[in-house]
């Protein structure tokens, strides 16, 4: 992906990542974590076969790169996940989706700070009105301060999910770094669900469901992944992290084409809202004193 697509990719990646809402609510009986662990564990198949059929070089992986790939796993997948669940037992979707939202913000700040470079005002901005078209769309809602924590955790999985990945993307490219995680995961989606819901967690899918966790598996994680941590390196952290607003106007249109709903004013506005701010920030210049260097020529990116 050349850099001038990357927006295209981010974009598509976090609509994908949208339309997950819809199709996940034909498994809402199945057990969650099970079925996420086959989700992930799909998804990594695909994701290896494809690395093994372009042939790229092999990459020598170091302790460092190791411990990145399991908190990367741990906090992004697994443990967002699992917050994810949690947070619904004591809090309303609405509330979630709000406190979710934040992550664009957070990306702005944050996401510079670990590149050692000063948070972008524009970028900064542009996030702000991206957190507040999520927040309109979804509403505050309702929920226990439990279920905000929880929420505040399901925010820390997601940042993790972007801001672990930064350090790992030039070495080992978009391909392995989606793999590898997803892999990495399947076991501890597993081992909570039987923590957490027994040897109930532990059942075949029906056909319809196991078609429900193959387009999970293969789009959303697979295709979606790959397209985001190809965004993610070429981008920044800051700047695609304004796309992380699109996952609900992703859901919006999945919800209205199936028929499953109708997009009010608060769904409209809310999605105005996170496309300014999206094209606010990407009018960012290309190099400022607040941007990424840019990188040596003759570096070899893996795919």
């Amino acid at each position: 992906m050349r850099a001038s697509t990357a927006p295209v990719g981010a974009a598509s990646a976090m609509l994908l990542v949208g339309t997950s809402t819809a199709v996940s609510a034909t498994i809402a009986d199945y057990p969650v974590f099970t079925g996420q662990a086959m989700r992930y564990a799909l998804a990594a198949a695909i994701l290896l076969a494809v690395v093994g059929h372009r042939r790229s070089p092999r990459v020598r992986l170091t302790a460092r790169d190791v411990l990145l790939l399991i908190a990367l796993a741990a906090t992004g997948l697994a443990g967002f996940n699992v917050f994810l669940v949690e947070a619904t037992r004591h809090a309303g979707p609405a509330m979630i989706a709000a406190v979710v939202g934040a992550v664009p913000l957070v990306l702005a700040l944050v996401g510079p700070l670990t590149e050692r470079r000063r948070p972008a005002p524009r970028t900064v901005g542009a996030a702000i009105v991206v957190a507040l078209g999520t927040t309109v769309a979804a509403g505050l809602g309702s929920g226990s301060v439990k279920g905000f924590l929880l929420s505040l955790g399901a925010l820390a999985g997601e940042v993790a999910f972007s801001l672990l990945a930064v350090p790992l993307l030039p070495r080992l490219g978009p391909l392995r770094v989606a793999a590898y995680p997803a892999a990495l995961s399947v076991p501890m989606l597993l081992a909570a669900g039987l923590a957490l819901d027994g040897t109930a967690s532990l059942r075949l899918p029906t056909p319809g469901q196991a078609a429900a966790f193959g387009y999970l598996g293969a789009i959303v994680t697979a295709a979606a992944f790959f397209l985001w941590y190809d965004a993610l390196r070429r981008l920044g952290a800051d700047r695609a992290g304004l796309f992380a607003g699109l996952v609900p106007v992703g859901a919006l249109l999945t919800t209205v084409a199936l028929g499953l709903g109708r997009a009010g004013p608060a769904d409209v506005t809310g999605a105005l809202l996170v496309a300014v701010g999206v094209a606010v920030g990407l009018r960012q210049p290309r190099r400022d004193s607040s941007e990424p260097r840019k990188p040596r020529t003759g570096v070899h990116e893996p795919a």
